[in-house]
């Protein structure tokens, strides 16, 4: 006993607590757990083990099948697309080259001074060529033999039609040579040889020749000449590439110069000629201070 601010404390009885018995034949849940694993794997077999790996492997290959799905449709349809593609290339490719597509007619389209009908036999050689094997070099060749012809393009119209567009060469005179009369365009090609002057172009007298700066002057000045005034010149002479002068054919003469401002000769010649319809001559060589004689 003990005293605590006046008052006594006593001590609490001890009751003693022995937890009941277990019977010795009674298994806890735990080792019946432990117990009932240990059986169970000790009769598993390899027979099983291989089973459980094989169904494994199955169900993997089904979720890989599961989510790549969307991924081999779109490889399906590529592969699909490309066929049908390649199909029509190849179909294409090889109808261009079949006889369907073969060279049956040549139309000459642009000639006004060469015969049309002499070129489409020069290129007979093409008939019967498919569209894609025309054999351009041998077209070049057979047109170099014509003169007249300064360019040309092919255009293909299938099934059977190649048309060729010719650009001729534009005579600007003829020149006087020891073979007759040379009827020549404004690069001094020759065109033509004739024993008397051609009707309707002039004569060329230039110093230096068909290749001078004087005949290429010449030519220029001819061809940035009016329509209605070139049938009306009978001569072209120059001696530099400055000093081109025409003579017309009722016997004026006009003194055009150069080149170079061709464009205000011609609208300053159109007027004097309309005002002074009498003179003997006119000089446009400098067509803001033109002259009449």
């Amino acid at each position: 006993m003990w005293q605590q601010r006046g008052r006594d404390y006593g001590i609490a009885p001890i009751i003693p607590f022995d937890p009941p018995t277990r019977p010795a034949d009674a298994a806890t849940p735990s080792d019946s757990a432990v117990s009932g694993d240990a059986g169970d794997t000790a009769t598993l077999t390899p027979r099983d083990v291989w089973s459980a790996a094989r169904e494994r492997r199955r169900a993997l290959r089904r979720e890989v099948r599961r989510f790549t799905a969307r991924q081999r449709r779109r490889r399906r349809v590529w592969i699909v697309s490309l066929s049908i593609v390649a199909a029509l290339v190849l179909g294409s490719v090889g109808a261009a080259y079949s006889p369907l597509f073969s060279v049956e007619r040549v139309t000459v389209v642009g000639t006004s001074q060469l015969d049309a009908g002499a070129v489409q036999t020069a290129l007979s050689d093409q008939l019967g060529t498919p569209m894609p094997l025309i054999d351009e070099s041998a077209i070049k060749a057979a047109l170099v033999s014509f003169p007249l012809v300064e360019s040309y393009s092919l255009e293909a119209r299938p099934p059977h039609e190649l048309i060729v567009r010719i650009v001729e060469r534009t005579p600007v005179g003829a020149v006087q040579g020891d073979a007759g009369y040379t009827l020549v365009d404004a690069a001094g090609v020759a065109l033509s040889t004739t024993p008397e002057p051609p009707a309707g172009h002039p004569l060329i007298e230039v110093e230096g020749g068909l290749t001078s700066p004087t005949f290429t002057a010449a030519g220029q000045v001819f061809r940035a000449l009016p329509e209605d005034l070139r049938p009306q010149v009978t001569t072209i002479s120059a001696t530099t590439p400055n000093d081109v002068t025409l003579t017309l054919a009722d016997g004026r003469s006009v003194v055009w110069g150069g080149p170079s401002e061709s464009g205000k000769k011609a609208v300053t010649l159109a007027q004097l000629m309309t005002v002074r319809p009498d003179a003997s001559g006119y000089d446009v060589s400098s067509p803001q201070a033109a002259v009449v004689r």
